[in-house]
């Protein structure tokens, strides 16, 4: 049983937590609540937890002071956040501005708490690998995919493209603007797979009912009364490539008149009602592809290669290195009295004069392992693009660890699931001979 920490001083909002969690049996958390800033901040440092619940509109906790603390301190800032809000104190696009640099997976309106908080954190356990294991993840850069398939229920649309979103920023190939522009371009695009597509509402329809009041939601549930539209599914699959990522968005509806549509979405006022989607993502990606039925758009968002992974604060005084691309950063048979944190670039690892693995910013480290066991390089390490690292000598790596203890913890957890990575590849490979 895990522990799910819930930032929140408000009893009623508790109480909508307590009860979504007994309608929905069968979790994997044991709540804990949390209010004061020292406890909070004590349960992020040392819980190290994957996944936490915010009240962004609880005024009695300091949020902002909590956010900035966890953006300062990389090394805490590895957790999800759902956040819950009150739709009558903020605006949700304006609370995805003002925390467009932590890892908000999505926003959840607090009438909503009940119907679906439980399911918006099982929709994240089920993805949990693609979300937190970012340092399992080193070969993503050469190529990596994945997908989900969403029924037609707008409340959970926010996830699915916070995730989407989330898979690029934490490693850092996206920077924090682009992400919050993302997150809402992939929801506006899956909210027009399920209302025009699935469910067949069309541009018109959906403006006059937003013209006499009606939510899009109720829109929605009223045409999936039909049995056949509710069986309906949109699917969302994405594919990281070494300079690029591709979202592509497929729903089961009869398609539309792709070219009559956007020049309707092109002529619209900018302050329209929707058709916004179209125009977002179009601003945000560097192409916006539809097949030729309507019922499919790929979204293809180029990596800034500019964005550099922020160190953290124990190291923020720590000498910089920067590399050119061909450099040698590490040589093999050399003593390890130093070890570096990996800020920006990807690296080249070399033993007996053959390629043997890539590194980058979301490896953390680089020679880590003959730094503390005292033992000389093991391959040698050279850069494949130009790079940033902060050098570490076992002095100063000492004294940042006196003083950040939790940093001790982090790096006992990433070496530990390392390890249980490197057993299950070898229990892999001995299973697969076995079976020759």
């Amino acid at each position: 049983m895990s522990i799910l920490g819930i930032i929140n001083s408000n009893s009623e909002i508790r109480k909508r937590v307590e009860r979504a969690f007994q309608e929905n049996p069968g979790h994997n958390y044991d709540l804990l609540f949390l209010n004061q800033e020292d406890e909070i901040l004590e349960f992020l440092n040392y819980a190290l937890p994957e996944l936490v619940v915010i009240n962004f509109s609880d005024t009695s906790v300091k949020v902002n002071e909590i956010i900035s603390h966890i953006q300062n301190d990389k090394w805490i800032l590895n957790f999800g956040i759902i956040g819950l809000f009150s739709s009558e104190q903020d605006q949700e696009e304006e609370l995805l501005k003002k925390y467009k640099a932590a890892n908000v997976l999505t926003l959840l309106d607090n009438f909503r708490l009940r119907t679906h908080l439980v399911k918006n954190i099982q929709i994240i356990e089920q993805n949990y690998q693609i979300i937190f294991q970012r340092e399992f993840t080193k070969n993503l850069l050469d190529g990596a995919s994945g997908s989900f398939v969403i029924e037609n229920d707008l409340l959970a649309v926010p996830l699915y493209s916070g995730i989407g979103a989330t898979i690029l920023a934490q490693r850092g190939l996206i920077n924090p603007d682009s992400k919050m522009h993302l997150q809402l371009a992939l929801a506006e695009l899956i909210v027009n797979a399920i209302e025009h597509g699935n469910c067949g509402i069309s541009y018109d329809e959906k403006t006059e009912a937003l013209n006499e009041g009606i939510s899009p939601v109720d829109l929605i549930a009223e045409r999936c009364r039909d049995p056949e539209i509710q069986a309906k599914k949109v699917s969302l699959l994405w594919e990281i490539k070494p300079d690029r990522s591709v979202f592509i968005i497929h729903d089961e509806g009869r398609g539309f008149d792709v070219k009559a549509h956007l020049e309707k979405v092109a002529n619209q006022d900018q302050y329209s009602l929707h058709g916004r989607g179209i125009q977002m993502a179009s601003g945000l990606s560097h192409e916006l592809k539809y097949n030729a039925k309507g019922n499919q758009v790929a979204l293809i968002i180029r990596h800034d290669v500019s964005v550099e992974h922020e160190v953290p604060i124990g190291f923020s005084n720590e000498q910089i290195v920067t590399v050119k691309k061909g450099d040698t950063v590490l040589k093999e048979g050399e003593p390890s009295d130093y070890l570096y944190y990996i800020s920006s670039g990807t690296y080249e690892v070399i033993h007996n004069d053959k390629p043997v693995g890539s590194l980058s910013p979301q490896d953390i480290f680089m020679g880590e392992m003959s730094f503390l066991l005292n033992q000389r390089r093991s391959a040698t390490v050279r850069a494949s693009s130009p790079g940033k690292l902060i050098l570490l000598t076992q002095k100063n790596f000492i004294t940042v660890i006196r003083e950040y203890p939790h940093y001790g913890i982090f790096l006992s957890k990433l070496l530990a699931k390392r390890l249980v990575r490197s057993n299950e590849q070898t229990a892999a490979r001995l299973s697969a001979a076995a079976n020759t």
